[in-house]
């Protein structure tokens, strides 16, 4: 009996150390991970006030531009110095996620994503679209297949108003059905190339920081 307690107690003290040296890693990673989330503005849990004020300040951020034309340059250029949090790499992707989204949101005829993502004008164009669509019974199976190409096409500062257009090349496989079902126009095997210009505008004042999509041309 007694060896059969050693023996358990061993085992036990074995996965004890196991479970610790699992748990133990894990939370150093975690502990790491919340710490890296905060930065020289912010005071992580348990920072004083004066170890906050003694944290070095960041260096001014510097925009990476290049291959793009002087004027978009300059363009960019203003809206940053204007707008200290504004990164033209996370607005590129974002931008593009944006297209995405609202392509996807007009051919399923979601209003509530357009309505989020676009200003007035641009809804009520699309919304109207879509409304005479489902009048005429048609709906939409269009499939974005690639985006080539995203690239900034203009940038503006006008007082507090900033407005980047991108331009996007694509590849769209699109088909119309009617109410019945059967395919009017397009064929899903049969891409298209789409060019597009889209307009993205932000005041740079207000306190939402989104982009909307304010125009759409064609490329």
């Amino acid at each position: 009996m007694i060896y059969e307690i050693v023996i358990l107690a061993m085992i036990a003290a074995f996965l004890g150390l196991r479970l610790y040296s699992v748990l133990g890693q894990r939370a150093e990673h975690e502990e790491e991970s919340i710490t890296q989330r905060f930065d020289a503005g912010e005071k992580a849990p348990g920072q004083t006030q004066q170890q906050q004020t003694a944290t070095p300040a960041s260096p001014p951020r510097a925009v990476e531009l290049e291959g793009v034309m002087p004027a978009v340059e300059r363009g960019i250029r203003e809206i940053s110095d204007a707008d200290r949090s504004f990164d033209v790499t996370n607005f590129v992707d974002g931008a593009r996620s944006a297209y995405e989204m609202v392509l996807e949101a007009f051919w399923t005829g979601d209003r509530d994503t357009l309505r989020e993502l676009c200003d007035d004008d641009v809804y009520e164009g699309f919304v109207g679209a879509i409304d005479a669509r489902e009048e005429a019974g048609q709906t939409l199976a269009n499939k974005l297949i690639r985006v080539e190409e995203t690239r900034i096409h203009s940038a503006s500062l006008d007082h507090r108003m900033a407005r980047i257009s991108m331009l996007f090349v694509a590849d769209i496989a699109t088909v119309t059905r009617d109410k019945d079902g059967n395919v009017i126009a397009g064929s899903l095997d049969d891409a298209i190339e789409s060019r597009d210009i889209w307009t993205f505008s932000r005041n740079i004042s207000a306190r939402d920081p989104n982009w909307v999509l304010d125009e759409t041309d064609e490329g």
